[in-house]
């Protein structure tokens, strides 16, 4: 069993209390350690929850007692992940680009590369779906 609740940032708090914990108190009693007093809580089964856990976890939303997963967060997740994932081959094609043009060689295919890293979170705000989303990279 899982205890969820909304947090104050919007997204999802989830507990998992253990067995053992269990052994000795009722899912009550965790409520009452754990949520916050004036949360609205549900107790749910795990299988309820999301299975996009580790990609999207911090887009999960509390709506009427179900989590979902927002679309609209995800896309936002993504487009953080793929500037993170850019931003080392970015400054490695600046690099190239450098030394490129001290030896006059041409610079095309760099910057060609360049901007398609720029545009990779466009390929985010297309996706339709979750799979989409986790599917790009840089």
């Amino acid at each position: 069993m899982k205890i969820i609740y909304p947090t104050e940032t919007g997204s999802v708090a989830v507990i998992s209390p253990t067995l053992e914990y269990l052994q000795d108190h009722t899912i009550e009693e965790c409520v009452a350690k754990d949520v916050p007093a004036s949360a609205e809580f549900h107790i749910i089964e795990e299988e309820d929850l999301p299975q996009e856990h580790e990609d999207f976890f911090n887009a999960w939303e509390l709506i009427d007692g179900n989590v979902i997963v927002s679309m609209t967060k995800s896309v936002g997740l993504t487009k953080t992940r793929l500037r993170q994932e850019r931003a080392p081959l970015l400054t490695a094609l600046d690099v190239q680009y450098q030394r490129a043009q001290e030896d006059g060689r041409d610079t095309t295919i760099i910057i060609s590369e360049k901007q398609r890293l720029r545009d990779v979170t466009k390929l985010a705000d297309a996706a339709t779906t979750l799979d989409e989303l986790k599917a790009l990279s840089a």
